[in-house]
């Protein structure tokens, strides 16, 4: 087999609702995966019913993108039931491909329907000769390899499969191999691995030594894994190959789906463009996206080797910080300004920027607002107002609006 072509890697955005599944294509995904009411992880996340799922892939068509599905638990005996009926009704909906971690799920896929099937991360392929092998059993369209794997890892499975290969370049990461956790099982009697993780890596916990207690009350520990941010080694990754960018995140808000859904649009379409070549300060304005966007420490995986102590959030703070930069949605507009449904605090003499899709990020500083139902006001605190900003801008109704910087 010889390595793909270089080409420009699909964007694949997380939605856990229809709104999401939108957002995430108006922002710039080239396709959008999100579960179903069953057979996926990610339980807790809104998932779709068959008529989200529907009009979600309508959605997708007219804009020229597609629909992934997950169809990733670990199934038992009875929880293939009506499984390939399940199938038929996604392919009828218009889903492109489905997203598996059984090789039984895949085959039958292939066999029945014409929905591409992706194999899942869950399936902790880390080498060529397993991608070839799970291919010839089951046909699957495409690998998503394990996280455990380095660049030079997705190189090799390329290079000598000439399978599509597609890459996690965000989001969150499991503290254990490729999901293979108990924890959840354990403590909450929810089944990681069939849809119920309660990320109990992330929990605070106190820590024994001979039954003398080790931790400090203003210091618990807790185990999870940073995020990972591969932003640095984007280019890397288009020249080993890769045909997809996957960002995870099923769970996350709108806000953040399109935000770093943006960030990762306008970062890899000007690494192709440039040859990977940028300046510094194109470098800093798409660093700068990406940290408005994000919420938890990150590291880079396992691309440069297995992580170490660097890769872990050994302290209770990071799982607890809130990014407060989303200030509102746009939902009006008036001759001399908007109106902003309010979400984060905000002053008069701050910085706005609106964000719009396929638009470029504007920014102004607030000299005017008032309270739709009380005034002038310096100071919006409560989630959910309306308030009349007074701009010279006019974006579109629907657009979000953060906290920036002149």
């Amino acid at each position: 087999m010889t390595a793909a072509p270089f080409s420009k890697p699909e964007l694949l955005a997380p939605a856990g609702d229809l709104l999401r599944a939108k957002t995430a294509i108006l922002y710039g995904a080239d396709a959008v995966y999100l579960g179903g009411k069953k057979y996926s992880l990610r339980s807790r996340a809104g998932n779709f019913s068959m008529a989200d799922i529907r009009e979600a892939c309508a959605f997708a068509h007219d804009h020229g993108s597609h629909i992934h599905v997950t169809v990733n638990e670990i199934p038992h005996a009875h929880d293939l039931e009506g499984i390939e009926e399940y199938l038929h009704e996604l392919q009828e909906c218009g889903v492109t491909a489905i997203i598996a971690a059984s090789p039984a799920i895949m085959r039958l896929a292939k066999e029945t329907t014409s929905l591409q099937v992706h194999c899942s991360t869950q399936m902790s392929i880390t080498n060529s000769a397993a991608a070839k092998l799970l291919h010839t059993l089951t046909g699957c369209d495409r690998i998503v390899p394990g996280r455990e794997c380095s660049l030079s890892d997705i190189r090799t499975i390329v290079k000598e499969t000439g399978l599509e290969i597609e890459v996690f370049i965000h989001g969150g990461m499991c503290v254990n191999y490729s999901g293979r956790c108990i924890l959840s099982n354990q403590m909450t009697l929810r089944d990681a691995n069939r849809g119920g993780c309660a990320q109990s890596c992330r929990w605070h916990y106190r820590l024994y030594e001979n039954d003398m207690e080790r931790s400090r009350e203003d210091a618990l520990f807790t185990m999870g894994s940073r995020d990972l941010c591969a932003a640095s080694l984007l280019y890397e990754l288009m020249e080993a190959g890769a045909a997809s960018f996957k960002i995870e995140g099923r769970m996350k808000t709108e806000f953040y789906v399109a935000s770093i859904v943006r960030a990762y649009r306008s970062l890899i379409d000007d690494l192709f463009e440039n040859h990977g070549v940028l300046s510094e300060e194109a470098l800093m304005e798409h660093e700068r996206e990406l940290l408005l966007a994000q919420n938890r420490e990150t590291c880079k995986g396992n691309y440069e080797g297995i992580g170490g102590s660097e890769s872990i959030i050994y302290h209770e703070h990071t799982d607890a910080d809130v990014n407060h930069v989303f200030l509102g949605t746009v939902v009006g507009t008036f001759e001399n300004g908007f109106i902003l449904e309010t979400r984060n605090p905000f002053s008069v003499g701050d910085v706005m920027e609106i964000m719009e899709p396929a638009q470029p990020t504007r920014r102004f500083v607030i000299t005017e607002m008032e309270d739709s139902e009380t005034g002038p006001i310096e100071k919006s605190r409560v989630p959910m107002r309306h308030i009349r900003i007074q701009s010279d801008c006019h974006p579109a109704i629907g657009s979000l609006v953060r906290k920036g910087i002149l």
